[in-house]
């Protein structure tokens, strides 16, 4: 049999949902349903009839049944209570309240406990165990939240870096394509500037076998006449003949010279096929450049922006969209070459310009990129720099003020990795600036401090030769 509870909650059921109302609407044929409850039929239907009876509704909205609300709203708040009192925990031992906590088992307790096992422990009241407790328990979830947090900046800074990636692929594949339509365009110019001079060839030398011919055809004719004139003669008469011998006889005198056969007339295909790719090879050497260092995009600061190939930087006062990922300066105006060396010989000249402030040289592999840094040889630098207009320093424990002539506008950098050294020269004229002696043990990249107008690598002129 039902009680009375099942049955109150079954009046106030949706006829729909089989759920307790909400926000119940009411029919004219006196039926309430969900207001949701009851447009979701409809919609379905497609038509507005009453989900009981099938009677036809109103055109108009149906109005909100208050009464029907506010006892659906009184039962499940009645219901919440209840099932609050039910899950009232009790002493599994003594079916009684529990309303103290021993410290010494960490086990709520309730009176009766006090005179079992529980005897001669530590206890408190419920309420300030918890208080007690939740204080810990806060006190130790601190390092999590924290965690949390370096968590899910760490993500936000994978999620970017999987952004830049995405950004980085398609510029880059941008530059490729430019390059190699740069190179296929220069090849399709070669080739058909080489179709032009073999077609040159060709004309100017059908041009002359057609004068050739020419002369021989007038020459061919000529003779060709002569000779019918002379057999003409041969056939006359005996006397007539005779008569006419001298002229015959000098008729038949030839002046021409022997023909001559044409030299250099065919086309000069080795000249045109010979070591052809070689030949567009050397050619294409002049159209391009090569630096002996190219700059790292992944290690610029964000306040530096590089030139597309890259091979020069300058400051800008905006900081560019980059992750902050582990190889990128964020305190050192800075970026690195992107090649590294760990043994032999190694040298690049470096444009500085008319800039105040800039800085050269090399760092090594573990130098930290974050924070402050030292820029002395203890913190793994080894370098010069321009810190106001004419003032060079070497940057040792305490820098060294170093004596310049003239205003630099090249530096030369050379580093011989095995000996220990890293010099610095004026390439202008090979005047020698500094030079840093110290036993390296790891692998050594170029950086580059920050300019306000232009930092640019200089391109080494490159030269063929055969062996």
């Amino acid at each position: 049999m039902a009680t009375g509870s099942s049955l109150l909650e079954e009046e106030l059921s949706c006829p729909v949902c089989s759920e307790i109302f909400r926000d119940p609407v009411v029919l004219r044929c006196s039926h309430s349903f969900c207001k949701a409850c009851l447009q979701q039929y409809w919609d379905q239907k497609g038509s507005q009839e009453c989900p009981v009876c099938r009677r036809r509704a109103s055109m108009e909205p149906p109005p909100y049944n208050l009464s029907l609300r506010n006892t659906c709203e009184a039962f499940l708040k009645e219901r919440s209570q209840r099932a609050e009192a039910g899950s009232e925990v009790l002493c599994s031992l003594h079916s009684e309240k529990l309303k103290l906590f021993c410290l010494e088992d960490y086990e709520p307790l309730c009176v009766d406990c006090l005179t079992g096992s529980h005897r001669n422990h530590n206890f408190c009241p419920i309420e300030e165990a918890v208080l007690k407790s939740k204080k810990k328990i806060r006190t130790a979830l601190a390092p999590l939240q924290k965690k949390l947090e370096a968590f899910n900046a760490v993500k936000l800074i994978c999620d970017q870096t999987a952004e830049h990636i995405k950004s980085q692929t398609q510029h880059t594949e941008r530059q490729i394509k430019m390059e190699f339509e740069k190179l296929q365009q220069f090849l399709k110019d070669e080739e058909a500037a080489r179709i032009t001079a073999l077609r040159e060839e060709e004309k100017q030398k059908s041009q002359m076998m057609k004068e050739k011919i020419e002369k021989m055809t007038e020459e061919i004719s000529s003779l060709s006449e002569q000779i019918r004139a002379i057999e003409q003669e041969l056939g006359a008469e005996d006397v007539s003949f005779l008569q006419s011998y001298k002229d015959t006889q000098n008729r038949a005198q030839c002046t021409l010279g022997d023909p001559e056969k044409v030299s250099g007339a065919l086309i000069d295909v080795a000249k045109h096929l010979g070591n052809l790719k070689y030949r567009v090879w050397e050619k294409m050497l002049g159209t391009v450049q090569y630096t002996p260092v190219t700059l790292d995009l992944n290690t610029v600061h964000p306040k530096l922006s590089l030139s597309e190939d890259l091979t020069s930087m300058r400051y800008s006062d905006e900081r560019q969209q980059v992750p902050d990922n582990p190889e990128r300066f964020d305190a050192w105006l800075c970026v690195l070459g992107s090649e590294g060396f760990s043994s032999g010989r190694h040298c690049w000249d470096v444009e500085v310009g008319d800039d105040e402030y800039w800085g050269v040289g090399v760092v090594k592999e573990s130098f930290s990129r974050k924070g402050d840094v030292d820029l002395s040889p203890a913190g793994g630098v080894w370098g010069i720099e321009q810190y106001s207009s004419g003032v060079y320093t070497a940057l040792t424990s305490t820098p060294t003020v170093l004596t310049v002539q003239r205003k630099l506008q090249r530096v030369r950098v050379q580093l011989d990795w095995d000996r220990g050294e890293v010099s610095f020269s004026d390439p202008s004229d090979n005047t020698p600036l500094y030079t840093f002696k110290h036993s390296f043990t790891e692998r050594l990249f170029p950086f580059f401090g920050p300019s306000p107008h232009r930092m640019q690598i200089c391109p080494l002129k490159v030269s063929v030769s055969e062996k």
